[in-house]
């Protein structure tokens, strides 16, 4: 929109690089072209305001295709005036001279030519086809051939515009055709989801049956292993049992044999004892052969008395002196005979 500033008599406008302006006066052009900066008389001024830059009109196209579908073809068509001098004749851009905007609606009356021109392209590149076609049709080439189209239409043309490109959005069915079409893409998607949980669930079996074995193997090398520690236990208690019953054995015949051994030495010692006191009763019976009674009374006497408990009052009778005089004379007699005998 051009800036207009208010002075007595006389007013200055000014644009921008995007917009051109023509200055009419008095049917003769005054100015022209993009970015004007002027002083003008409101009088006798007519002044007209072209946009240049890239404008976008937006086209929703409902059409039936090869196959009596219903289709909705959303489109954006992308546009600019070329031809500003043929644009502001054919159309009305002129402004106010007081504010500096549009006193009509051009770009409407552009959009409106705009609009058929597109939407004939686009049911000229897609009722042809059937529902299924145009729904994987490329867009960029339904774009591409839309623009040619709309660059060779002489409405167009004639208004001094010219295409810069055309982009159709997302092409979509009735709402009931589009969930059918979509409903075997939808299984598919949902039977590969049900392979991959089939498989995942497989996996998982498989992994548990692993883990089990895993752990069965475990489990019998454990036994095993208990098992040979029971043997090697066993072996070696037996071997302890063995060494025990072989260290008492021993022990026992160390005992027998040092039992044998002291008794052994006690009969020696008892028969050399014997045969000591043998030899010495024969030397003394040797020495008493030639001993006369007396002395032999004697020493009976004495052996007696050596015999005799300890007596502190002794009373001799005449029968008992009698009765030991007679003994007395007897086993002298004895041992007289004894040794006569010999």
């Amino acid at each position: 929109m051009a800036t207009i500033t208010h002075r007595p008599f006389v007013r200055h406008l000014s644009t921008t690089p995007t917009m051109h302006v023509t200055h009419f006066r008095r049917g003769g052009i005054r100015h022209t072209g993009a970015g004007q900066a002027f002083w003008f008389r409101p009088l006798d001024a007519a002044i007209s305001e072209v946009p240049l830059d890239d404008r976008e009109l937006s086209v929703v196209v409902s059409l039936r295709t090869a196959d009596l579908q219903q289709l909705s073809a959303p489109v954006t068509a992308t546009y600019r005036i070329t031809d500003p001098e043929l644009a502001a004749r054919r159309i009305d851009f002129s402004i106010d001279l007081a504010t500096g905007t549009w006193t009509e609606q051009p770009l409407d009356a552009i959009a409106a030519p705009l609009h058929g021109a597109t939407t004939a392209a686009v049911v000229h590149l897609l009722q042809p086809r059937t529902l299924d076609n145009a729904l994987r049709a490329d867009l960029a080439e339904l774009g591409a051939a839309a623009t040619a189209m709309l660059a060779a239409d002489a409405r167009l043309t004639d208004l001094g515009i010219a295409i810069v490109g055309v982009r159709f959005s997302l092409l979509r069915a009735e709402p009931d055709v589009e969930r059918a079409l979509q409903t075997p893409a939808r299984e598919a998607i949902q039977q590969d989801a049900d392979k991959a949980t089939f498989a995942r669930r497989a996996l998982a079996v498989e992994r548990e049956a692993a883990i089990g074995e895993n752990e069965l193997s475990n489990q019998v090398e454990l036994a095993r292993r208990q098992e040979e520690l029971v043997q090697a236990r066993g072996r070696n208690s037996r071997i302890e049992a063995e060494q025990a019953a072989a260290a008492a054995a021993i022990a026992v015949d160390a005992e027998a044999e040092r039992i044998r051994t002291n008794a052994q030495a006690r009969a020696d010692a008892d028969r050399a004892l014997g045969e000591a006191a043998g030899a010495a009763e024969q030397a003394r019976m040797a020495a008493l052969l030639d001993v006369p009674v007396e002395v032999l009374t004697a020493l009976a006497m004495r052996e007696l008395a050596g015999n005799l408990p300890s007596i502190d009052h002794l009373t001799v009778t005449p029968d008992l002196l009698t009765d030991l005089v007679g003994r007395l004379g007897g086993r002298a007699a004895a041992q007289t005979a004894l040794a006569t005998g010999r």
